[in-house]
């Protein structure tokens, strides 16, 4: 089964892919692969998760933010390829955690986002991955994550 495929048997709602907010593009393409910006969590409405972690959410909030900025790098994967079905594999994931200073789970929050990639893709969603804390984020976004994936046509 297909990407494609299997975000529709999950009945996942991806939001409209996000626009630029300064001097960049969302995602660029380098021969076969995909270079994704850094993405938020931004919802259907087109708010953001807000919020530091280990403060204003728990783990598990955390965790949803970063499934929801999981969705908002797929709808923007969609928009430059086409299709999701075009993702060979996901490279190389970093997740940046808006967190307290003495927060130190900051993997399991970004596990929100990889298990969300290996719904969809299955083994092909399991890269490499950094999972980091920020001191802020802009917009205070829970959660800020960047992408590569190999792509094909």
């Amino acid at each position: 089964m297909g990407a494609e495929a299997r975000v529709a048997e999950l009945n996942l709602e991806l939001p409209p892919a996000p626009q630029p907010v300064a001097t960049y593009v969302t995602a660029v393409r380098y021969g076969d692969l995909l270079y994704v910006s850094g993405h938020g969590p931004l919802r259907s409405d087109k708010t953001m998760i807000t919020g530091k972690v280990g403060v204003d959410l728990d783990i598990a909030q955390g965790q949803a933010a970063a499934r929801q900025t999981g969705l908002a790098i797929l709808s923007t994967v969609r928009v430059h390829l086409g299709s999701l079905d075009k993702v060979v594999q996901l490279v190389k994931v970093l997740g940046m955690v808006n967190a307290t200073p003495d927060f130190v789970e900051h993997p399991k929050v970004i596990n929100g986002f990889s298990d969300l990639m290996v719904e969809v893709f299955g083994d092909a969603g399991k890269g490499a991955r950094s999972a980091v804390g920020m001191g802020s984020l802009p917009g205070k976004i829970a959660v800020e994550i960047e992408a590569i994936f190999h792509v094909k046509d």
